[in-house]
């Protein structure tokens, strides 16, 4: 039985460890999807910043759970300079908020959700085939 002193071991993980289930994420991904997206960098900070808030119109950080920043494989070229790497951003506190009020699936779950939607509307997939790479992921 759950007693109330039981509460002051629940926390939410930390950047660390946030970071890490958003990594198991994508090494669980199929490896064609992963191959289409080149060289990604995931960054977990809490929020997005003022400026990209403001990009998509959203009044309160918690409004955004996901960004992807990059240039997808399809439109570059070999005659393009070389650049750094395209970044997913999967903004943590939004994401344990979202966690926290549905109650209904796991955080890893959710940020594999987060994940594969934000590559897949830069992809321009549809929400068929972004729910078909999810359910093919490990």
């Amino acid at each position: 039985m759950f007693k109330p002193a039981d509460l002051s071991r629940l926390t939410a993980p930390d950047e660390s460890l946030f970071l890490e289930i958003a990594q198991s994420a994508w090494d669980g991904l199929p490896d064609q999807f992963r191959a289409l997206c080149g060289n990604v960098v995931i960054q977990t900070p809490d929020f997005a910043d003022a400026a990209t808030l403001k990009h998509f119109s959203m009044e309160s950080p918690y409004e955004l759970t996901g960004l992807y920043h990059g240039v997808d494989l399809t439109q570059k070229s070999l005659l393009d300079p070389a650049g750094g790497p395209d970044y997913v951003f999967l903004y943590r506190l939004p994401i344990l908020l979202e966690w926290c009020e549905r109650g209904n699936v796991t955080l890893s779950e959710i940020i594999s959700h987060v994940l594969v939607h934000e590559i897949g509307h830069h992809f321009g997939l549809s929400d068929e085939d972004m729910h078909a790479i999810e359910d093919a992921a490990d």
